[in-house]
């Protein structure tokens, strides 16, 4: 490959290059490795049928990463609290040494290489998620989550960013129409109070981790209660003939 103002450079594909090229991004991470993006040209591939009666509603959360309204869960990685110990004592390592120094610089590599390990598995997990889910449900609901205002409380920061909610969400919705399926995002008000069953609000606190309707008798994960919510409100979201659509091929 030849670059103006560069010359000539060797790259390894990740898959081979189909349609026309129409542009090349060149970009370098903070730990040296260089990456070629090419943006190509292709004809629209024909579109798959729609996987009729196969929903979930997913249910984001802490203590489990995904709760599906099916009663699966999908546990919480937690990759930045894996590598806290670790980033920690290379950045206590990269402070004891002085600006512009070598060994300062291999220790600020230390510290970048960390951050970029934890980037890329999390990056990684998102995408399995996603594609696990795009291949098996033809609509997919999450909350619609405001995740800015969620960074707000200082107990639950760290953990909102690890999880990562928002990639998952952008990575299925990009997916989901060439797999067949369909992302919907709904309120998420009151989907962790309402009851599954008769719709009674029962007040919970995040220390509560179990449902249990007094009016209708129904006792079941806070979570899972949730999803099922959040798949109610996305069917009620659509369309009246594709949501009867979906309901009629479960």
């Amino acid at each position: 490959m030849r670059l103006s103002k560069i010359g000539d450079a060797k790259i390894k594909l990740h898959r081979t290059i189909e349609g026309e090229i129409k542009r090349l991004t060149v970009r370098r991470s903070s730990t040296g490795k260089w990456f070629a993006c090419f943006s190509v040209e292709i004809d629209d591939p024909p579109k798959p049928p729609w996987k009729d009666g196969l929903m979930a509603g997913i249910d984001l959360g802490l203590e489990s990463f995904a709760t599906l309204s099916n009663g699966e869960k999908i546990d919480n990685p937690r990759f930045f609290r894996s590598e806290e110990k670790a980033l920690a004592i290379a950045q206590r390592r990269l402070s004891k040494y002085e600006k512009g120094t070598p060994e300062r610089r291999r220790a600020l590599k230390v510290v970048q290489r960390t951050h970029e390990r934890i980037a890329n598995r999390r990056y990684d997990f998102a995408h399995q998620v996603s594609h696990n889910l795009v291949e098996r449900f033809g609509l997919i609901a999450f909350e619609d989550l405001s995740i800015t205002k969620m960074h707000k409380s200082r107990c639950l920061a760290k953990s909102i960013s690890d999880a990562a909610w928002r990639m998952l969400v952008i990575t299925t919705s990009y997916k989901a129409e060439s797999a067949g399926s369909m992302v919907v995002l709904v309120d998420p008000r009151n989907t962790s109070q309402l009851s599954s069953r008769c719709g009674l609000k029962v007040p919970k606190s995040l220390s509560d981790r179990v449902h249990e309707c007094h009016q209708c008798g129904l006792v079941m994960d806070r979570d899972e209660n949730a999803a099922i919510n959040i798949l109610r409100l996305g069917l009620q979201s659509l369309p009246k003939a594709r949501s009867s659509a979906l309901q009629g091929g479960e």
